[in-house]
């Protein structure tokens, strides 16, 4: 592997190629700069709603290019083992939040429901590891009725990180900012820069910041700067407006270059690319993009995406983050920005094992069948569960990872005492090589309806297949979303369980 502040020079150069990237098609309107306003503390985009919808928001007919095909049922007799990649995206959630709240949502928006990042959306009670422990999860594993199918079983695969920050070095940060004259939005260009100055909250002296814009050609408005240069950085993000085309691959690829050069070792080396998402790309150029973003992860340098005002290309966005070791939000209001930028920094920013995978074998004199809900497109080939080459999600200080099995129980005398056994592979943040952790899941594991995020966790996949209207929902209903919900709301510290439950009620009104 190569140092991870050296990349090969072919990966910067392919970074370059014009058809990685090929447009954020927006109003050619005179500048073609790369969104910085002349003059010093333009205030211009410092003020509006904090929060709640985007007053002047579009919202266009999504397309994301990728239809969602939901996981059948499995026989345990024919395939005892099934296996998948780990998700603490969020995007997916926000998006519907957004639809909703705009009046927008209809039935076409089905494929943009995903309901492993609709789970992992909400904060859950699992214990995480003392510090002093050499696992970096404890996994936490309830079974109950599903509630839309009362002969069926729901278990509930919980997984918690470490609390603890994974560095102490500091971070090296390059905000790559779409200014192109699509982001001329109240709900784009103006939230995103209050969203990022939210971000200088969290930034201490041992942190490096640089700012590349990017419309029809780009610029780096800043390099390498302390993090508490506060001012110097606010003064940037304010300076920034919206104009002309896109020069996209030629913006990341600079990104890519500042990351190394300003690499901290052993620090958090991270591109955050901020965009409303309006990529031109075809499929050839979209695997160029993915083995682009590969390789650089390889040499340590992470992205994440961070999408506004766009229900479409949500895709490529997800590609983007998935491929790049990142994660993916989509950004509606001022208060899901803080959300990811300042209250839950640490698990965004700070990886504490890359490639998570989770492998669940079940036993057959239990379990007849069973049905991974949600993950469609993070299911892996079993023997990709130790292949240390295949990549899969990567998990942040204290996160938590929450995934559902449907089951149909087996019939007859039960043979042994366990329902399953979930297994975790993952590596070191720096590691190249996996480590493997086993939990099994005993019969006294059968009393989930008695904890509340098992219940919570229930509801919100119940409400995700009436959206998705999925052939697997059974008896599902909005009325038994809000019951196990209501019942499920705990301390609710920020509302976020709350306002799930409005969002019930507001869908209702659109049958």
């Amino acid at each position: 592997m190569n140092s991870p502040r050296r990349f090969a020079a072919t990966a910067i150069a392919a970074l370059s190629a014009a058809t990685l990237i090929a447009g954020c098609a927006g109003s050619d309107q005179g500048s073609t700069g790369a969104g910085l306003a002349s003059g010093r503390g333009d205030n211009y985009y410092s003020t509006g709603q904090d929060s709640g919808a985007i007053p002047g928001a579009e919202y266009p007919e999504p397309v994301t290019g990728q239809e969602l095909v939901e996981n059948d049922w499995v026989d345990v007799a024919e395939q005892p083992v099934s296996t998948f990649s780990s998700d603490v995206d969020t995007a997916s959630y926000t998006m519907i939040r957004s639809l909703l709240n705009s009046g927008d949502w209809n039935e076409g928006m089905r494929d943009q429901v995903r309901i492993e990042e609709m789970l992992n959306y909400f904060d859950y009670a699992y214990e995480a590891p003392g510090q002093d422990s050499e696992r970096p999860f404890n996994v936490d594993v309830k079974l109950g009725a599903a509630p839309w199918d009362a002969g069926h079983m729901l278990a509930r695969i919980g997984v918690k990180a470490k609390e603890a920050w994974p560095t102490t070095e500091g971070n090296n940060l390059v905000l790559l900012l779409d200014t192109s004259g699509s982001m001329d939005q109240a709900d784009k260009l103006p939230l995103l820069v209050k969203s990022f100055k939210l971000l200088t909250e969290r930034l201490t002296d041992r942190d490096r910041i640089s700012v590349v814009t990017y419309a029809g050609t780009y610029t780096v408005a800043l390099e390498g700067v302390r993090g508490t240069e506060t001012d110097l950085i606010v003064e940037t993000l304010e300076s920034l407006h919206s104009a002309g085309s896109t020069a996209g691959s030629d913006a990341l690829a600079q990104a890519y270059r500042l990351a190394e050069d300003h690499f901290i070792e052993g620090g958090n080396n991270r591109i955050l690319l901020a965009t409303d998402g309006d990529f031109n790309v075809g499929p050839s150029s979209t695997d160029a993009l993915k083995e682009q973003i590969t390789q650089a992860r390889d040499n340590g340098v992470f992205i994440s995406v961070f999408g506004f005002g766009m229900h479409n290309h949500d895709a490529l966005m997800e590609t983007i983050a998935d491929n790049g070791n990142g994660n993916y939000f989509y950004i509606d209001n001022l208060n899901e920005a803080e959300r990811a930028l300042v209250r839950q920094f640490d698990a965004t920013m700070f990886t504490v094992a890359k490639d998570l995978k989770l492998q669940v074998a079940f036993n057959p004199a239990r379990v007849a069948r069973y049905r991974l809900v949600g993950y469609e497109n993070r299911v892996l080939q079993n023997e990709d569960f130790e292949d240390d080459s295949v990549d899969a999600g990567d998990v942040g200080a204290g996160a938590t990872v929450t995934a559902l099995y449907e089951l149909i129980p087996a019939d007859g005398p039960k043979d042994g005492d366990d329902w399953m056994t979930v297994s975790t592979r993952y590596k070191d943040p720096a590691g190249t090589e996996s480590k493997q952790d086993d939990f099994p899941v005993p019969q006294s594991g059968a009393d989930g309806a008695r904890d509340k995020d098992w219940r919570w966790a229930a509801a919100v996949a119940e409400f995700g297949m009436i959206l998705r209207d999925s052939p697997f929902k059974a008896d599902a209903s909005l009325g038994e979303v809000k019951a196990l919900a209501e019942d499920s709301l705990g301390e609710d510290l920020f509302g976020l369980r709350a306002e799930f439950l409005a969002l019930v009620d507001r869908y209702e009104r659109t049958l």
